[in-house]
């Protein structure tokens, strides 16, 4: 399979479904070329990956009952 060359623009676009593994082979191999060639991508692409763990590690905590129950009455009337 070859992949054809994709430029930043498209590479930015797709940079969170490469992340998320979301991406068919052929655009996760678009994406790969295009961050072994660019370091400017390749560089956004590794500090959203670092915050992307940062933010996993992070303690999840239960919203209080009276701020879940806001967010989904807006959640309704959106």
């Amino acid at each position: 399979m070859t992949s054809r060359t994709i430029n930043c623009d498209e590479a930015l676009k797709r940079l969170f479904e490469y992340l998320d593994h979301e991406l068919d082979a052929r655009a996760h191999a678009e994406v790969e070329h295009h961050l072994h060639t660019c370091r400017a991508c390749f560089s956004r692409a590794e500090f959203e990956r670092c915050l992307k763990t940062k933010l996993s590690d992070l303690k999840q905590e239960k919203a209080a009952p009276a701020f879940e129950a806001r967010i989904r009455k807006l959640l309704r009337n959106y």
